[in-house]
């Protein structure tokens, strides 16, 4: 089930969000510390805004 949740964010991001795939990658690989932190992982390296953080965790309610 997480893979799936994980699929849909990741084309949440890249459809929705236009985040580049370069920068979800970086995230990706980052994540191993903890794999639910995504999002977050995204801001801190500075590859969404606050105003997309924001948006992203909207969604992951919706979910």
């Amino acid at each position: 089930m997480e893979s799936t949740s994980n699929n849909r964010l990741i084309n949440f991001l890249q459809q929705d969000l236009s985040i580049p795939t370069a920068s979800i990658e970086i995230a990706l690989r980052h994540r191993e510390q903890n794999p639910n932190l995504l999002p977050m992982i995204l801001w801190q390296y500075g590859l969404v805004t606050l105003e997309e953080l924001d948006l992203i965790f909207d969604w992951l309610e919706t979910i």
